[in-house]
């Protein structure tokens, strides 16, 4: 495997071996593997990773790309996905789900 070019983090909500936090809750799985799939169907060199809990649950579902340090706060469902992915594509951060 190459080294990707872009590293996603989604929130799982573990703290210990247990999911606590609102951010599986509010479906964060369900967003990994729509991440992978559109990932490969526009040919980005990304890698997607489920974190432990990033304490940030009453913004989640938390999202993080690297090396840009992108923070995004309230990814919920596909359409959320699509804006952010457009936007790494275009070599911006999403605005609309940016934390901070």
């Amino acid at each position: 495997m190459q080294k990707p070019e872009h590293h996603i983090f989604v929130c799982a909500s573990f703290r210990g071996t247990e999911a606590k936090g609102m951010c599986m809750k509010k479906e964060s799985m369900q967003l990994i593997p729509y991440l992978e799939e559109e990932i490969a169907g526009r040919g980005l060199n990304a890698m997607v990773t489920s974190t432990g809990c990033m304490n940030l649950c009453e913004e989640g579902p938390i999202m993080l790309i690297y090396p840009h340090g992108y923070w995004y706060r309230g990814v919920v469902g596909e359409e959320a996905v699509d804006a952010i992915l457009d936007a790494l594509e275009s070599g911006k951060p999403a605005a609309d789900y940016l934390l901070g």
